[in-house]
Formats: C-alpha cells, sequence, structure tokens
C-alpha cells in the first residue's frame, strides 16, 4: 500500500475511513479537492502510519522516493519545480491528526526558499518587499519549528515596505538562529522538507500535544499525518489575504459566518492572535469577488458533512485558496440552537435522532445553565478593567497568574492572563477557569481552545498594558498576579476582584430560547417511543 497519497487520488472510502489514514486535514484536503471540486492548493498526504512506522523504527527507508515522485508530479501541475532557482516551488508543511487537535503540533510555511531561491522568487512575482518579507517567515517558523529556537529569541516579522530593512532582518535572523541552534538553517530544499516532516512526526509527542490529549482522552498511539501543499500568499499584496471563518457562529449559533481576516498576511498570523483582525463580514468591503465565493463555499461544506464547518483559507491576487476543513467546535448554548435549525434547513435535513446524538442530555444541561446566567441582573462596571470579545461563555472570578507554568502549580481557581496564547501554553490553559488575552480575535488560538472546552474566555482587551508581574487599565486600575478578576465571557467585560454571577433567570432558557425547549420535547418522544408497552 502507498505511503503517501495525492489530494485528488480517488479514494472511494468514507470519510471517516479516511480520517484514520490521511488525518483529519488530509481528510478534509480529499473532500473537497475530489468529492466536492473545490479550489485547494494540490499537494499530498505522507499517511499517518507512517508516524507510528517513524516512531518505532526512523524514517523509513523506502519514503524519499516517493516523496521524490509526488513532489515530481505536483512540480509539473504547478509549472514550478521544488528547488529551481528563478522559479522555486514552495512548499506548506503541516500536521493532521485522526482527530481535532487545533495549534497542537507543528506547521511549517514557505518552505524551499534559500539565499537563491528568494532572488528567483521577487523576480518572477515582481514584488522584492513580498520575497523578503516571505523568506523572513520561514526563517523564524523553520528555526522555531524544526531547530527548537525559542520564539521569544527572534524578533518579530517587520511590518515593512522598505526592502533594505527586510533585507538587513534577514541577516540578523540568520546570525541570531546560528548562535542560538549552533547551525544554519539548511539551504537545500530537499533537507529541509525531510527536517520539516520529521519535525511534526516528533510534534505529535510534544509536551503541548500530549496535555491536549490528556484533556480530550484522545489514544497516544494514534499519531499523525503530514500534508505537502504548494503554497498560496496571503501576504503578496492588498488584494491578497487569509483568515479563518466558522459557517456558522461557534459561540451563538446564529446562522451567520463568522470568524477574522488579515490583509497582506498569512495564516498563522490570524490563528496566533498577533495581530489586530477584521471581523469575516468586513472581507466584502476589500475583497467582494472573494468573499461571495467564500460564502457559498461554506454552505456547499454544510451540505456535505452536514454540520458547521471551520475554514481556513487565504486569497492571493484577489483568487480564493481553500486550506482546511473541519467540523467546527461550538459551546453548549451554540450547540441546541445549530442542531434544531439543520433539522428544518432544506440544504441539510439532518434527522432528530442525530440531533439528539450531537446535544446529549449533559450538553443541553450546560446550556441551559448558560442562558439562565446570560439572561440574569446585569453587573455593576465598577471597577470595571475593560471589554473585549466575548470569546467563549461564562461568569467566573480567578486569582490573575501571567504564566501558564504558574497555573499547573496553584491550588485555588486562576485566570490566566496573556497577551496572546500559544500551542506551549495548552497544559497551563486546561488548569485555568478562565482565560483573558489583550490580542487576538475570535477564532484566535484562545478562542478556539477555550470553547472547545467550555472555558469561559475573553479576548482582545486591548486597553490592559501587560507587565512582568502585573497589569494595568486604561483607567489606571492597577492588577498584579495573585489578585483576583471577573470576567464574562458572553459580554466580554473584566471587572477588578470577585464579583458574584448574575442571578440566575431559570424561566429564561424555555421563554428565550424555543430551540432548547424543541430538542427536550424531542428527546421526550424518543423516550417515550423506546418504553415497551
Amino acid at each position: 500500500m502507498p505511503k503517501i497519497f495525492a489530494f485528488d487520488h480517488d479514494h472511494g472510502r468514507a470519510p471517516a475511513e479516511l480520517a484514520g489514514l490521511l488525518g483529519g486535514k488530509g481528510a478534509g484536503l480529499a473532500e473537497m479537492s475530489s468529492a466536492l471540486g473545490l479550489a485547494v492548493p494540490p499537494g499530498f498526504t505522507i499517511s499517518v502510519p507512517v508516524c507510528r512506522d517513524y516512531a518505532s523504527g526512523g524514517w523509513p527507508s523506502d519514503l524519499d522516493a516517493e516523496i521524490d515522485d509526488h513532489l515530481r508530479h505536483l512540480g509539473e501541475r504547478m509549472r514550478r519545480n521544488f528547488g529551481d532557482q528563478g522559479d522555486p516551488l514552495l512548499l506548506a508543511v503541516r500536521s493532521g491528526a485522526p482527530v481535532s487537535m487545533p495549534g497542537m503540533m507543528d506547521t511549517v510555511l514557505n518552505l524551499g526558499l534559500n539565499s537563491e531561491t528568494v532572488v528567483g522568487l521577487a523576480a518572477k512575482a515582481r514584488d522584492e518587499r513580498f520575497a523578503w518579507d516571505t523568506y523572513n517567515r520561514f526563517l523564524t517558523m523553520y528555526a522555531t519549528t524544526v531547530m527548537g529556537v525559542a520564539p521569544d529569541e527572534l524578533e518579530p516579522p517587520l511590518r515593512t515596505d522598505r526592502v533594505e530593512e527586510l533585507k538587513a532582518q534577514n541577516e540578523r535572523l540568520k546570525e541570531r538562529i546560528l548562535e542560538l541552534a549552533g547551525r544554519p538553517v539548511p539551504e537545500d530544499p530537499t533537507v529541509q522538507l525531510k527536517e520539516a516532516v520529521e519535525a511534526v512526526f516528533r510534534s505529535w509527542d510534544s509536551d503541548r500535544a500530549r496535555a491536549f490529549r490528556a484533556k480530550e482522552g484522545i489514544d497516544g498511539d494514534l499519531g499523525t499525518a503530514v500534508n505537502v501543499q504548494a503554497m498560496v500568499f496571503g501576504n503578496r499584496g492588498e488584494d491578497s489575504g487569509t483568515g479563518v471563518v466558522f459557517s456558522r457562529n461557534p459561540s451563538t449559533g446564529e446562522n451567520c459566518p463568522y470568524g477574522d481576516f488579515l490583509l497582506r498576511a498569512q495564516g498563522e498570523d490570524v490563528v496566533a492572535g498577533i495581530r489586530k483582525t477584521m471581523p469575516i463580514a468586513e472581507m466584502a468591503v476589500h475583497q467582494p469577488a472573494a468573499a461571495e465565493e467564500l460564502f457559498e463555499v461554506l454552505r456547499r461544506l454544510e451540505a456535505h458533512y452536514a454540520d458547521v464547518c471551520d475554514v481556513e483559507f487565504t486569497v492571493e491576487d484577489g483568487r480564493l485558496w481553500l486550506l482546511q476543513t473541519r467540523i467546527g467546535k461550538r459551546c453548549p448554548t451554540a450547540a441546541v440552537r445549530i442542531a434544531v435549525e439543520m433539522v428544518s434547513d432544506p440544504h441539510i435535513l439532518l434527522s432528530r435522532s442525530e440531533a439528539l446524538l450531537r446535544v446529549s442530555p449533559a450538553v443541553r444541561a450546560a446550556a441551559r445553565q448558560e442562558l439562565a446566567a446570560a439572561s440574569g441582573d446585569a453587573v455593576d462596571d465598577e471597577h470595571l478593567l475593560g471589554h473585549g470579545l466575548g470569546a467563549s461563555p461564562g461568569f467566573v472570578s480567578g486569582k490573575v497568574v501571567l504564566n501558564p507554568l504558574d497555573a499547573l502549580d496553584a491550588e485555588e481557581d486562576v485566570i490566566l492572563v496573556r497577551r496572546d496564547t500559544s500551542p506551549e501554553d495548552v497544559a497551563g490553559m486546561a488548569a485555568s477557569v478562565g482565560i483573558l488575552t489583550t490580542t487576538g480575535g475570535l477564532v484566535s488560538h484562545a478562542a478556539v481552545v477555550a470553547r472547545g472546552w467550555s472555558i469561559p474566555a475573553v479576548v482582545g482587551v486591548a486597553d490592559l498594558v501587560l507587565g512582568q508581574d502585573e497589569f494595568t487599565s486604561a483607567s489606571g486600575l492597577r492588577v498584579r498576579a495573585g489578585d483576583v478578576i471577573t470576567i464574562d465571557g458572553t459580554s466580554g467585560k473584566v471587572w477588578k476582584g470577585h464579583h458574584s454571577a448574575p442571578d440566575p433567570n431559570e424561566e429564561a432558557p424555555a421563554r428565550h430560547f424555543p430551540e432548547l425547549a424543541q430538542l427536550e420535547e424531542w428527546a421526550a418522544h424518543e423516550e417515550s417511543a423506546t418504553v415497551t408497552p
């Protein structure tokens, strides 16, 4: 059996079977490419069993030949070759476990750049700024992902149009990487690719991945696939960009696209939460044709999967490309509304039985609690620290920790406060009762993980100024590590001190949320139908 499969390979298997072979991301790419005929940059998936083989016996002896064969076919499709100095084919190398583990494993973008191919890229694109920005992004990502350099040891990408500044940063990055790693980033693209694939395999057993699997109860023996894909560039110019979008709102369940978008950016800029994003609705202002196509794609994906889809995409020179789709994580309230509305949606027609399977009694109880709390009396805004985006519902108080490791050692309830979160923070996030970030949007790493674990979270509280062991609000209120704060993951508000949750309005769920009553009615009907007379 082959170890590697092109995205458009005709497997003739059900999606669930494909995920076991290709991983969730690879299965999604295969479905979009072959079954739906959507615009997916071509590529190939190194299957999940290869990761297990690598873990037990190292790099398989016959893997290089298969990779070379698929690279040749990919080059023919893209009409450019990997490693070519004049018109280089650049690659994205991404993980893809059989079950969703958002952000927990490694990714390397822009692979194939070196001191010679960057010149060819600049000439072919007729844009030196784009080429050197892309090269600097590659150096940083390769050093941190493959070579083990700590991200905070390297300067962040420059947001400048001055080519000389980008070239100067390139030299500084190379010198710093050599100093920290003891070797340079390889110039040979073939070596880059092999080391990147190995890094993705190793990331399956990273501390962050282990912590996530422990929280989710995921089998540690599964392994991950590796997806190798032709690069498309959201950082190319003003008519390029990147984003992450849910086909429906994962916090409320509203049937409306929900996500974040950035112009002149790559995907990591969005999910890392390091830049201020724009709501997905504003994409139509800047790139109307691509936005219209994206929203139609979301409808097609929902109809195909009969579920909410979480989609990563890039727009290059005005053209939409799809990089990933998976079933979107959602909070309990959203799960209820989505399930009921999909039963009556003529494009989906979910069965009542399937709706009840998706929304268990425990999820319905959690939704009832969320709704009752959100419908209570408003909290006084005295000692208000700031107002961000409510990313995951819930009202909670806890002591401030500014370092994820401190959350692990805490004996009391703590709220993790960060500029942004990364996969390295996942153990500390799991140990916290709430999460607060000063940057990031509704599909940032912090928001997605918090919603998946039903941890109240507020993101993008830009008025807070973080220090080493304290932070300050715009009004001058100072909060030190160990002080108590309160966050409301529905309204996005943050207060100093302990504030009691609003007295729940127990009648609110039935009065204001008929979808919950509808699900309860279906559940009662199914239960009575199964009772033997």
